[in-house]
């Protein structure tokens, strides 16, 4: 009799809230927290069954705000915790379009003054519809409170006024269509890119994204080129490290503009084509064959230099179809290393490793490597030994007119390997653009690179008349080719240098100390006391260079130099503070150059000091995931890097690889702005 009874009752219930209010449970407010009041209402649905259609309505004081379903980089989203297990399984949350805020480098995702959410309960309710609502609100702090409610009949809504009420706050709610026809996502290492087409063009597009499991989004940086629209956000773990592959996972995004916004489900795939990419791509390949050809420029490049002198020299018979032959072999050896070069970042990629340029002189082999190569060169070219082919051999690559052309293939592969630790003008861009494009791209720029630095080469291909210039063959050979040999030397020395950072304490002086005697004794046996003197001198300067960068005779650097990370330049931004960023390695001579001719002045010294400057330092000579990360997220992968933020410069400015006094004092300046 009594569950007949209540079966009537409910029955009653729903007929009365249907027929005439809703149910209503006030404004609700806690004492602990008086800068937020709630308000729950709830109303069966017209003509749907089971299906009860509620709505939570928040009102805020100016100043504070509350949630969206996922908040970004901080905070929770409001939440229900239902006394009904069947309820609880059955309510559907409907968001409206959120707004963003920026907080000390911090980004979430919420809402201000007055928002109204609709929830939709697909079960029958039971007689009272009770829980607790947990919304959590934030100004300068942050507070969680507890509303407990419950809906009975008694105080109700008038029933219009909710169905009015619950179609505004649905009208809210991004719809499936209507704002884009045409939108795609795509993921390189540490971004995640959106890309959206509208043909009546963009006005003021927003973009909110839902977090995905071990994976955390950064602040979105928005394009607009016409009807294209391009939103780039970057990609970390919950940790602030490299995030995983989202290739082959779903984002779900919200896109705005101009009081319309779209729902979004987008499967992460290869990175989509920016509007505009032919454009862009004949932009980068002319960067690419500029980079390429300014690497032959570069200082860690003078042994290169060497070694073309060295093949103009040891042309026989000055023959213009000879020197033509052996140049453009020299060419194809640069190319096919560049290829090579593309085909390691392919298998790179493909295994999710570290990408960028020059990074083969993190590994302690490579060095070795061509720290063997170069000391066989010099010694060659200092005639301490001469690799002679058998009579046979030579007669017939004589009688064939190809006589060398393997080794200055050779010459071409080389120069390239020692040209990678080098930072050119244009070559980042061209590199960053490359490593983050389709394959096909990747390939056609790396091939642009190699045709930049072998244009040297290919003009004397073109006109052997430059080499036939040269003087006649005579003594003064032997002395070019000792210079040619000092260079190698050098060249030696230095990446002999980069093993200090791999091998035990004083491990790079010992091997340096083994190469002195063999280099002394083999010149003093084959020319005399006074070649085994010089090659001492040049041994004590090696030692010197070697113990100068150990740290007995550290240079001259007063300023202040902390660790790189996003959380420091977060931190003197929120201070009002100048960031000097330098990415630098020991690997690599233009960061060398950089220092000595610019930071290490006293003017700049002097800039770089001052208390309102904060200065940044990250070293790349050995592999490190958070600056490979650090870079791929400005666009770059080379060093070196150098960047400038300030209350003028919040996005930073990032400086040409080649540093001047004039443009590091005048981003600093312009950083700062007035006073």
């Amino acid at each position: 009799m009594r569950s007949l009874f209540r079966a009537a009752f409910g029955c009653f219930l729903m007929l009365w809230l249907h027929a005439g209010t809703a149910a209503d449970s006030g404004w609700l407010q806690s004492p602990q927290n008086t800068h937020a009041r709630v308000r729950l209402q709830a109303q069966p649905a017209d003509g749907m069954a089971g299906e009860t259609r509620m709505l939570l309505s928040v009102s805020l004081e100016k100043g504070w705000k509350t949630y969206w379903r996922s908040p970004g980089e901080g905070g929770i989203a409001p939440s229900v915790s239902w006394e009904s297990e069947a309820v609880a399984g059955a309510v559907t949350w409907f968001w409206p379009t959120p707004s963003r805020f920026d907080v000390a480098g911090i980004t979430t995702q919420g809402y201000h003054d007055n928002v109204d959410l609709p929830l939709i309960i697909s079960a029958q309710v039971p007689e009272k519809l009770a829980g607790t609502l947990t919304l959590p609100v934030c100004s300068n702090v942050c507070i969680l409170t507890d509303f407990p409610f419950s809906l009975e009949p008694g105080a109700g809504a008038d029933r219009e006024d909710f169905a009015r009420q619950f179609a505004i706050a649905m009208g809210k709610v991004p719809i499936a269509q209507g704002l884009t026809d045409r939108a795609s996502a795509g993921y390189r290492t540490g971004s995640l890119l959106i890309s959206a087409h509208r043909e009546q063009g963009w006005q003021n597009p927003e973009l909110f994204i839902d977090t995905l499991d071990g994976s955390a989004f950064g602040k979105p940086v928005v394009k607009v080129d016409g009807a294209q629209l391009q939103v780039t956000l970057p990609v970390t773990d919950e940790w602030g490290d490299v995030a995983g592959d989202l290739r082959g996972k779903s984002v779900s995004v919200v896109l705005a503009d101009s009081g319309l916004a779209q729902q979004l489900n987008l499967n992460v795939g290869a990175l989509p084509a920016p509007a505009g990419r032919g454009a862009v791509l004949w932009q980068i390949a002319l960067m690419a064959l500029a980079g390429g050809f300014i690497l032959n420029l570069m200082p860690c490049v003078l042994p290169v230099l060497g070694m073309k002198l060295g093949t103009i020299l040891q042309v026989e018979h000055r023959d213009r179809q000879r020197v033509r032959v052996q140049f453009l072999a020299s060419s194809a050896g640069i190319i096919t290393s560049f290829l090579a070069l593309a085909l390691l970042m392919t298998v790179l990629r493909a295994t999710n490793q570290t990408l960028g340029w020059g990074i083969q002189f993190q590994n302690p082999w490579f060095i070795g490597l061509m720290v063997t190569v170069t000391a066989l060169f010099t010694a060659n070219l200092l005639g301490l030994f001469e690799i002679t082919l058998p009579s046979r051999l030579t007669t017939r690559l004589a009688t064939q007119k190809r006589s060398g052309l393997a080794g200055h293939f050779a010459e071409g592969a080389f120069a390239t390997l020692l040209a990678t630790p080098c930072s050119a003008p244009f070559l980042g861009t061209a590199v960053a653009f490359a490593l983050a494009a389709s394959l096909p791209v990747l390939w056609g720029l790396f091939l642009m690179l190699g045709m930049g630095m072998s244009l040297p080469w290919l003009m004397i291909a073109l006109w052997p008349g430059l080499a036939l210039r040269l003087p006649r063959p005579g003594r003064w050979m032997l002395r070019v080719r000792m210079a040619l040999g000092a260079l190698m030397l050098a060249a030696c020395l230095w990446l002999l240098s980069l093993l200090q950072n791999h091998l035990p304490e004083r491990g790079a002086m010992v091997i340096a100390g083994v190469l002195l005697l063999i280099l002394v004794v083999a010149c003093a046996r084959r020319y005399g006391l006074r070649a085994a003197a010089i090659a001492s001198g040049a041994g004590l300067a090696l030692f010197f260079s070697l113990s100068w960068n150990a740290g007995i005779h550290p240079p001259r650097d007063e300023i202040r130099w902390q660790p790189l990370s996003e959380q420091a330049i977060r931190d003197a931004l929120a201070e009002k503070k100048v960031v000097f960023v330098d990415v630098t390695a020991d690997w690599c001579v233009t960061c060398k150059a950089n220092k000595y001719n610019v930071l290490l002045r006293d003017d700049v010294q002097q800039a770089l000091t001052d208390k309102q400057v904060v200065a940044l330092r990250g070293d790349w000579s050995l592999p490190s995931p958070s600056i490979n990360e650090f870079l791929q997220k400005r666009g770059s992968v080379a060093v070196p890097f150098n960047q400038i933020y300030g209350p003028q410069r919040p996005d930073g400015e990032i400086l040409s690889p080649l540093l001047t006094r004039e443009a590091v004092l005048k981003g600093l300046k312009n950083a700062q702005g007035a006073e």
